[in-house]
């Protein structure tokens, strides 16, 4: 019995299972949607696997669209462990495109090192974009939520005047001129591996991202502080940290992550930057890719790859199953319904916990 139970609290642990209970769910609800809708789910989510994965170039226009919902993750995990919700990740995202974008077209520079500056430039955007809602916070008082919200805009329809000012593309007129093509981060053999997707080396900085938010978190001291913080200010400042400091080195840092998302769609995917109304929805689908990753490197990059599944696959469920492409959307909503009301899945879980416990014991019983 002990080797038992010392099993099920080793691999069916609430840290595990609730987030893998909640995808579950999610995907049970929107099937009963479909359903309900005439269509038929078994068909529809085997269609958009077979998007997601039907082809090497499937797999690569996936990943790509894992990459900036991975940045953004990142840069909301990392401002939740100072106990900050960073909802500007959108606005971030706008001012490293912007700032890749002015360093791709109007400074001229040998190639790698014009890359890897326009790359810097972006991160800095970002950054600085980040650090703007940490100092008005910190030393006004002013909401990091609100803040944020309004400074998405405020970095949308200033980055579209930047482009008709200084970068429009004379041709176009909704669109920047193109990066030189010293500033692209394209990686051929990863395209060539994945049938010529947009895959550039960006996607590989994504992933070495991961491990630099882990590192930084909990492996220096500037990690431990932060994270002191958010566990809890007052102790904190007890302790001698300065709050209003670590708040904005930690929107600063949340911002790189963003900023470097926003420089990677300009440098990697498509070479410019258009005029827009509303924001792409990375920033905002980062939110969630975060909390469903448990606000932690590894758990990010499992909800980003989820995440990118399901937006890229819908297209296959609307066009081999006629099912609307915002079902995938109402998936995604579900599982993060589930994960947001985790006491219902852990309530779910106990019960069934339970229940094996009980049918151990009974066998032992019957088997004696």
């Amino acid at each position: 019995m002990r080797l038992w139970d010392r099993f099920l609290h080793s691999f069916i642990s609430p840290g595990l299972w609730v987030p893998f209970g909640s995808i579950v769910l999610g995907f049970l609800v929107g099937a009963i949607i479909m359903a309900f809708g005439g269509f038929n789910p078994f068909v529809a989510y085997a269609a958009l696997m077979q998007k997601a994965f039907g082809s090497p170039y499937n797999i690569g226009e996936m990943l790509r669209e894992m990459t900036p919902l991975l940045l953004t993750g990142l840069s909301v995990a990392f401002a939740f462990r100072a106990g900050l919700l960073n909802i500007g990740t959108a606005g971030q995202m706008v001012m490293g495109s912007l700032g890749a974008a002015l360093v791709g077209v109007l400074v001229p520079l040998p190639p790698i090192v014009h890359a890897i500056v326009a790359l810097f430039v972006g991160v800095l955007f970002g950054a600085l974009w980040g650090s703007l809602v940490g100092y008005l916070k910190a030393y006004r008082g002013v909401n990091e939520v609100i803040a944020a919200i309004m400074l998405n805009w405020v970095a949308l329809y200033f980055a579209n005047y930047v482009i008709r000012t200084a970068i429009l593309d004379p041709q176009q007129k909704q669109r920047s001129l193109y990066v030189a093509s010293s500033a692209r981060i394209n990686a051929d053999f990863l395209s060539a591996l994945f049938q010529n997707a947009r895959l550039s080396y960006g996607f590989l900085l994504a992933l070495l991202m991961v491990y630099v938010f882990w590192f930084l978190l909990y492996r220096t001291r500037l990690g431990f502080e932060l994270r002191a913080v958010g566990a809890g200010a007052e102790a904190a400042q007890y302790a001698g940290i300065r709050i209003g400091r670590q708040v904005i080195v930690t929107m600063f840092l949340s911002g790189a992550f963003s900023g470097l998302a926003g420089a990677i769609e300009v440098l990697g995917v498509y070479g410019y930057m258009t005029i827009s109304t509303v924001h792409a929805s990375y920033g905002f689908d980062g939110i969630a890719v975060a909390l469903l990753g448990g606000a932690t490197a590894l758990g990010t990059l499992f909800s980003a790859f989820l995440f990118a599944v399901l937006s890229y696959g819908a297209a296959g469920m609307q066009f081999a199953a006629d099912v609307p492409l915002e079902v995938s959307r109402v998936v995604m909503a579900a599982i993060l319904f589930f994960v947001a009301a985790s006491a219902l899945v852990r309530s779910l879980y106990t019960v069934t916990l339970g229940r094996m416990r009980r049918g151990s014991l009974e066998s032992e019983v019957n088997r004696s």
